[in-house]
C-alpha cells in the first residue's frame, strides 16, 4: 500500500524518495545522514526544474551535486519559483500553474487522492508549498553562506 504524500520536509525517519544532504564534500556524502532531510518524490517534481535549470547534469534518479558554482543559480531559480507561487489568487491559478509543469498533474492527482475536499483548502496547500520553498531556498542560502556542497539524491 503506498503512503500518502507529503507536503513538507521530513527528517530520516520518514525517508521517502529525495534526499536533501549537506554532509559531503566534494566527491562523497553520507547517505541518509541525521542532517538530511527528505522530501517526496511526487512534491519535489514540483520544484525539480529549479535544480534542473540550475545544474543542467541535474539526474533524478542518482546524485547531483551543487557546489559553489551551482548554488546560486539554485537559489535564484528557487526564488524566480516562489515569487510565481505567490501570485497565485485563486483555485484556477492553482491548477494552471500545477498543471504546466512537468508531473504537476501527478501532483494534483495525489492531492485529489490524499484530500477529495482539497478544492476548499487549496490556499492551504498553496502556503505549504510556499513553506517548501522557502525551506529550500534557506538551504541554499546555508550552503552559500557556509561553503557547503548540497548532494541531492534520488531514490
Amino acid at each position: 500500500m503506498r503512503m500518502a504524500m507529503k507536503l513538507e520536509i521530513y527528517g530520516a525517519n520518514d525517508l521517502n524518495f529525495v534526499e536533501l544532504n549537506i554532509t559531503g564534500d566534494n566527491d562523497n556524502y553520507v547517505r541518509c545522514a541525521p542532517e538530511s532531510s527528505f522530501v517526496d518524490s511526487i512534491v519535489f517534481n514540483i520544484f525539480s526544474p529549479c535544480f534542473e535549470n540550475a545544474n543542467k547534469l541535474f539526474d533524478f534518479f542518482g546524485s547531483t551535486k551543487y557546489n559553489s558554482r551551482r548554488i546560486i543559480p539554485l537559489r535564484n531559480e528557487l526564488l524566480k519559483n516562489l515569487s510565481s507561487f505567490e501570485k497565485v489568487t485563486t483555485i484556477e491559478a492553482f491548477i494552471t500553474i500545477f498543471s504546466r509543469k512537468f508531473l504537476g498533474k501527478d501532483f494534483l492527482e495525489e492531492l485529489v487522492k490524499q484530500d477529495p475536499g482539497w478544492r476548499y483548502k487549496w490556499q492551504d496547500y498553496m502556503s505549504l508549498l510556499c513553506e517548501i520553498n522557502k525551506a529550500l531556498i534557506a538551504l541554499a542560502e546555508l550552503c552559500a553562506d557556509e561553503e557547503k556542497i548540497l548532494w541531492v539524491i534520488g531514490y
